[in-house]
């Protein structure tokens, strides 16, 4: 769960940018005491998220609004449905719409999307996580969005767990120094707790890293064959990771050469947004 604070401050932000000096549309053509209440309707099936963003869109704009939550983040969700209510000043209903609206959209399509690949693995055990190829800014976000559609969280930021990719193992082998020492030799510097994955691209790169004692392997743009002896040669010696060429076409294929984790990068840099509306309630006759 994103704190509070967090919500309120990327809400705020979101604000600031589309209406810097006011919505200048509803200061005027609005009446100040107009009032009205919408619905979050879903125009099509999928999972949603962004609850907390979308009511923070309209209650930092005006206290006086109110939004009530008709589904939980995570449910599914099909076409026409109300995922919530808001009602409160027009005028700041009107001004919050597209901000409670952009989140909201956001993060059901992402929730969407990886829901899709979770159900494509489904029954193999293997875990769906994101990676780091997030919007700037809005990692959190998107991140709990996985986390709504069933999927998990791969580590954070570069500050949280190491992780060597080809770059990192072409500098530390460049003097001669094999790959196995090299790695034994940084890690003394690194407290007992952190975890350590190394990214291969070849079979024969396995065998120096497990001995250098590393938590996960990850094995990237592998074939399929090679991604089953891959989980042959570690053996449970270390997590395996399968990343790369990875869509709802593969993803299950992936799964049952019998790695432990699929990355997919796609959950966040390539999910479209669910098409979400909000709808203005009948007025009473």
């Amino acid at each position: 769960m994103i704190p509070a604070r967090h919500v309120s401050r990327l809400v705020q932000s979101a604000l600031d940018e589309d209406a810097p000096w006011g919505d200048l549309t509803s200061a005027v053509f609005v009446p100040a005491d107009a009032e009205l209440t919408a619905h979050l309707v879903s125009r099509t099936a999928g999972v949603f998220s962004g609850a907390a963003f979308f009511a923070a869109a309209f209650t930092i704009t005006d206290p006086d609004c109110t939004v009530e939550q008709r589904v939980p983040d995570g449910a599914g969700i099909a076409p026409g449905a109300v995922l919530a209510t808001v009602t409160g000043p027009a005028r700041a209903v009107l001004t919050a719409e597209r901000v409670g609206l952009n989140f909201a959209q956001r993060m059901s399509g992402i929730a969407t999307l990886t829901r899709r690949y979770v159900d494509a693995v489904a029954g193999t055990g293997v875990r769906i996580t994101d990676t780091r190829k997030t919007t700037p800014g809005l990692r959190a976000v998107e991140r709990a969005a996985v986390r709504d559609g069933g999927g998990a969280n791969h580590r954070f930021s570069l500050s949280d767990a190491v992780m060597l990719k080809d770059n990192h193992l072409g500098v530390i082998t460049a003097g001669g120094v094999s790959l196995t020492d090299g790695l034994r030799r940084a890690a003394v510097a690194l407290p007992h707790t952190t975890h350590i994955e190394v990214e291969v691209d070849r079979l024969d790169q396995i065998e120096p890293v497990l001995a250098a004692g590393v938590d996960t392997i990850m094995l990237d743009n592998f074939s399929l064959p090679d991604l089953r002896r891959g989980v042959e040669l570690i053996a449970g010696r270390a997590t395996v990771e399968a990343s790369g060429g990875v869509s709802l076409d593969t993803v299950r294929a992936i799964a049952e050469t019998g790695v432990d984790v699929i990355s997919v990068g796609a959950l966040t840099h390539s999910a479209a947004a669910l098409d979400l509306g909000l709808d203005l309630a009948p007025s009473p006759r």
